[in-house]
C-alpha cells in the first residue's frame, strides 16, 4: 500500500473561480483510477462553522451525515464523488484557534508562549494530514478558501509550505488563477496569473500545476508564456473554460491530462485513461434532454447559492427524467392573496424552500394553499414542510391562528412547536437537530413508492422546531397523512396528501444526499409528477 498523497488547491487573482469544482473534479478523476480519496475545505474565516452565517454572506449551509454545518463546497465534493464527508472535512480558522486556546487553558503547552508559528500552523498541519483518523486513504485533497494575499489565509499558506518540504514528492500544489480577456485590446492577459504565482512563491510555495480560469480558449502560445514565467511545465498548465454545465468540468480536465499530470508529479505510473462510462452516460442524457419543465422555488433568498443543493438536486432529477429543469425564483415576501396565481403561473411544480425566521413565511403559506387547491405538485423542505402544515391547519382544520412557536410564541394552535431538547438551549451555533436520523415510511404511501419500497431510510436534518403530535390524529382524519416517523423519538418526518397529484413535505433535507450518479428518489418522483 502506498503512502497517502496530498493535493493542495489554492486560488489567486479573484475569488469565486471554482476551486470547489476543480477539487471535486480532481477527486472524481482519481476515483476513476481506483484510488480512495477524500476532499476537505479549510476556510480562513473566524466563525467556528457557517451555521450562523446569512446565506447572502456565504451561500447555503451544507450539513454532513454526522451533523456538522459546513461550507457549500462540501456539497460539490459529495455530488461529484459520492463520498460521505464529516466534520473532519470542514475546518475554519475559528476551529483551529479554539482547539489551540482550549489546549492552552488546559495547560497542555507547559508554560510556552502560544504563537501563530508553530502552534497554529502545527494544528493546521495536523488537520491537513488527518492525523488520528484511520481511513486508509490514497489521496487527501485540501482546498483552501479565499485568495492568495488575503491576510487571513497566511497561516494556512505557511502550513502548506512546511508540509510541501516535509512530504517531498507525496504532495503537490494546484493553483487556480484567472486569465481575463480585455475586449478593447482584444487580448488575453496573463499578468494577473504571473503576479499571483509570484505572491505564492514569495510565501515559499512553488505551484506544480496551474489551472487557468478563462472565458476564452487559450492557445499554446498563451500557455507557454504562463509556463515560462511561472516555472511550471507546459503539460501542467491546464485551462478551465466556461462549460455549459459544471458536470462537464471533470471530463474537460481529464482531456487535458490534469489527473495524469498530478500522478507524474507524485511519481505514480499514469497507465491508461479511465473511461468513466457512467459519468459520460449522464452527460449524454444531459445533452439530449430537449423538453423543459418549469419549477418555482418559493423562498426569501434571491441568490442562487442560497439553495444550491436544492437547485442541483432538481437539475439532476430532471436530467434522469430526460428534461431540463428550468428553475424560477419566486420571492415569498412579494406573494399576496391578490397576486399568488400570477406569481405561480406557468410552473409545473413548486418547491417551498427551507429557511429560518419570520420574513416571507406568509407568502410561503399562500403558495402552499394555492398549489394544494389547484393540483400543482408541491415539495416542502424543512421550514417549507412546516408552512404546508400550518396552511392545512388554518384552511382545512379551521384554526385560523395556527402557527409555529418560532414565529408566534403566544399562538394557541402551535401545530409546529419547539423540540423538547431545544427548549433550554441558549447558544445558536451547532445546537440544532443536525445530521442523519432514521425515518420509518408508511407502506403504500407515495414516498414509500418513491424510495423503492424501503421501510427504513436515513436523512439529514437542520432544524429546532417540529410537527406537534397533538394535532397528528386530526390532520390524518382530514387528509394530511404523517407517512414518515422517526422511530426513536416518534417525530413526524414526512407529510403527504395522497389525494393530490404530488403534495409532500419533509422535515429533513433530501437535497444533501443527491449525487450525480444517484439522484435522490424524492426529487426523481417530484419531477416525474411535474412532467405528467
Amino acid at each position: 500500500m502506498m503512502n497517502t498523497k496530498y493535493i493542495f488547491v489554492t486560488g489567486g487573482v479573484v475569488s469565486s473561480l471554482g476551486k470547489g469544482i476543480i477539487s471535486a473534479s480532481i477527486g472524481k478523476l482519481l476515483q476513476a483510477r481506483g484510488f480512495k480519496v477524500t476532499i476537505q475545505k479549510f476556510d480562513p474565516y473566524i466563525n467556528i462553522d457557517p451555521g450562523t452565517l446569512n446565506p447572502y454572506e456565504h451561500g447555503e449551509c451544507y450539513v454532513t451525515e454526522d451533523g456538522f454545518e459546513t461550507d457549500l463546497d462540501l456539497g460539490h465534493y459529495e455530488r461529484f464523488t459520492g463520498i460521505h464527508t464529516t466534520r473532519n472535512n470542514s475546518i475554519t480558522t475559528g476551529r483551529i484557534y479554539k482547539t489551540v486556546i482550549d489546549r492552552e487553558r488546559h495547560g497542555d503547552y507547559l508554560g510556552k508562549t502560544i504563537q501563530v508559528v508553530p502552534h497554529i500552523t502545527d494544528e493546521i498541519k495536523r488537520r491537513m494530514l488527518r492525523e488520528g483518523l484511520d481511513e486508509g486513504l490514497d489521496f487527501v485533497i485540501t482546498e483552501v478558501g479565499g485568495t492568495i494575499g488575503d491576510i487571513e489565509s497566511a497561516p494556512f499558506m505557511e502550513a502548506i509550505r512546511q508540509l510541501r518540504w516535509q512530504l517531498g514528492r507525496d504532495a503537490v500544489c494546484v493553483h487556480l488563477t484567472y486569465v481575463p480577456y480585455l475586449k478593447a485590446a482584444d487580448e488575453l492577459k496573463t499578468k494577473p496569473t504571473q503576479h499571483s504565482v509570484k505572491e505564492l512563491q514569495g510565501m515559499g510555495i512553488q505551484p506544480d500545476i496551474l489551472v487557468l480560469r478563462t472565458e476564452r480558449h487559450l492557445d499554446d502560445h498563451v500557455r507557454m508564456r504562463v509556463a515560462s514565467f511561472c516555472n511550471v511545465d507546459l503539460e501542467c498548465v491546464v485551462q478551465s473554460e466556461d462549460m455549459t454545465s459544471i458536470y462537464e468540468v471533470p471530463v474537460n480536465m481529464q482531456k487535458q491530462g490534469l489527473d495524469a499530470a498530478i500522478m507524474r508529479k507524485i511519481g505514480i505510473p499514469v497507465g491508461e485513461t479511465p473511461t468513466m462510462k457512467p459519468w459520460h452516460d449522464f452527460l449524454d442524457k444531459q445533452r439530449n434532454a430537449k423538453h423543459e419543465v418549469h419549477i418555482g422555488l418559493v423562498g426569501k433568498y434571491d441568490l442562487q447559492d442560497a439553495y444550491k443543493s436544492i437547485r442541483e438536486s432538481l437539475n439532476l432529477a430532471g436530467i434522469y427524467n430526460d428534461v431540463k429543469a428550468r428553475l424560477h425564483f419566486i420571492n415569498s415576501e412579494e406573494i399576496s392573496r391578490e397576486n399568488v396565481a400570477e406569481k405561480l403561473d406557468g410552473m409545473a411544480g413548486i418547491i417551498i424552500c427551507p429557511g429560518f425566521g419570520q420574513r416571507g413565511i406568509e407568502g410561503k403559506i399562500l403558495a402552499a394553499e394555492y398549489t394544494r387547491t389547484n393540483e400543482i405538485p408541491t415539495f416542502g423542505i424543512c421550514l417549507g414542510m412546516q408552512m404546508m402544515v400550518i396552511e392545512f391547519a388554518r384552511n382545512v382544520l379551521g384554526y385560523e391562528d395556527a402557527n409555529s412557536r418560532e414565529m408566534d410564541e403566544q399562538t394557541p394552535h402551535n401545530i409546529i412547536d419547539i423540540m423538547e431538547e431545544q427548549k433550554n438551549i441558549t447558544q445558536m451555533g451547532g445546537t440544532m437537530r443536525l445530521g442523519a436520523y432514521e425515518c420509518e415510511l408508511r407502506k403504500g404511501s407515495r414516498v414509500y413508492e418513491a424510495y423503492g419500497d424501503e421501510v427504513l431510510i436515513s436523512e439529514r436534518h437542520r432544524h429546532r422546531y417540529e410537527f406537534n403530535n397533538a394535532y397528528k390524529e386530526e390532520c390524518e382524519s382530514r387528509g394530511m397523512k404523517c407517512v414518515g416517523i422517526n422511530p426513536a423519538a416518534n417525530l413526524v418526518e414526512i407529510v403527504e396528501i395522497p389525494e393530490k397529484r404530488w403534495y409532500v413535505g419533509t422535515q429533513f433535507h433530501p437535497e444533501y444526499s443527491s449525487t450525480v450518479l444517484h439522484p435522490h428518489p424524492l426529487f426523481m418522483s417530484f419531477i416525474r409528477a411535474c412532467i405528467e
